[in-house]
């Protein structure tokens, strides 16, 4: 019973808020996405990946074995998902990058904060930074078939990322007035991301739900499995192994789905599996979630 209220008291506010943009979408307000999306991903989110790796108290050697255990799980998962799709004979160009790339913002960060506290979010943000990087370079490559990898430099998220690792392996800190103001800012990252989640959803028009639903059952599965496998490969410590496995298992990205409409693939198909995984989330969050707790 302990365990089913800590599951509960983790996942109740994520779907609270995801569930207040999706009621508000479907009552009809108006709900400015590009707005909301530009505001939280290059102030908002920016700000509270640095903060978070400027002030947390992590051993740095366990920060640097789970970069590396998050970059080896991406390359996997890749691999992996790479054959899947090619011996499915799945079109890569619309399913490669679902497969591979979960809500490790959305969802990730709120709920390794809420799962395992400040430590937790300074794991979470390391997973984060490793799939963003990842999903601005190939996976923009891989559903446009071009451009230039080096356009990830340009992301706001990359520049708060490399700069909140400076500032950890110094030693830095900025003077308390600036921390504050960006502590204030960082804290509209979580709200913005999960109501945006919940307009996101609300928004989308589900296309191959019956595939939908395999394909991302299968997904769950090796999800798991890769992250299990690659964080008891690196020795990671619980909670390190905790937030990893719990990044790389979250539910389908809704980036991925405005990249293939951007792009020209099949965007129907992929937002199907975002709405299936999303759905599904609510029974395989809070499992993960009471088994790695």
């Amino acid at each position: 019973m302990n365990l089913i209220l800590t599951v509960l008291q983790i996942v109740a506010p994520v779907g609270l808020l995801a569930g207040v943009g999706f009621a508000w979408v479907k009552a009809g307000f108006e709900y400015r996405m590009e707005f909301v999306t530009r505001l939280a991903m290059t102030l908002a989110t920016p700000c509270l990946i640095f903060t978070a790796l400027m002030k947390t108290e992590i051993d740095r050697s366990a920060l640097a074995d789970l970069l590396l255990a998050a970059i080896t799980a991406y390359g996997v998962l890749t691999l992996v998902f790479w054959g899947l799709t090619r011996a499915l004979g799945l079109d890569q160009r619309t399913y490669l990058s679902p497969m591979i790339f979960g809500n490790t913002g959305n969802l990730g960060l709120p709920l390794a904060m809420f799962a395992f506290g400040q430590a937790g979010l300074g794991y979470a943000v390391v997973v984060f930074a490793v799939a963003g990087i990842w999903g601005f370079t190939y996976g923009v490559w891989l559903v446009s078939h071009g451009g230039s990898p080096l356009r990830v430099l340009k992301e706001p998220l990359v520049a708060g990322t490399l700069l909140g690792a400076l500032f950890l392996w110094q030693g830095w800190h900025t003077p308390q007035w600036l921390t504050n103001a960006l502590d204030l800012i960082g804290q509209m990252a979580i709200p913005l991301m999960l109501i945006t989640l919940g307009v996101a959803v609300a928004r989308l028009e589900p296309g191959r739900l019956g595939q939908a639903v395999w394909l991302t059952m299968l997904r769950v599965v090796v999800c798991l499995g890769v992250g299990v496998a690659v964080g008891q490969a690196f020795a990671l410590e619980p909670v390190a192994l905790a937030v990893l496995v719990l990044q790389v298992s979250t539910p389908v990205a809704v980036t991925t789905y405005m990249l293939a409409a951007k792009y020209g693939a099949d965007a129907d198909a992929v937002a199907g599996m975002v709405i299936v995984s999303t759905l599904l989330s609510v029974v395989t969050l809070p499992l993960t979630l009471g088994f790695l707790i």
